[in-house]
């Protein structure tokens, strides 16, 4: 085997170890980020489902400033056709 053969040798061994490492890496990158993408959507639907239930309730919050203001409006009427009756 001459030298020109031998040195040929030694960097294919060299690459046919550094495949399987990369490989390896490139799977536990694609691994990391599909965790990330996980956790993207998790964080995701948590904030769609916060932001319907403060859509809904302040839906029910204005709903009940109208009640209270026409209760409101319904006091001072009764209070007024009292105070006439009293007269």
């Amino acid at each position: 085997m001459s030298h020109e053969n031998e040195t040929k040798i030694k960097q294919d061994s060299g690459l046919g170890e550094t495949i399987p490492y990369m490989i390896e890496k490139h799977k536990k990158e694609i691994w990391d980020w599909k965790q990330k993408e996980s956790e993207w959507i998790k964080t995701d639907n948590l904030f769609k489902g916060s932001q319907k239930i403060i859509e809904e309730l302040s839906a029910k919050l204005v709903q009940q400033v109208r009640i209270i203001s026409d209760l409101n409006y319904q006091i001072t009427k009764l209070k007024k056709e009292l105070a006439d009756k009293n007269k």
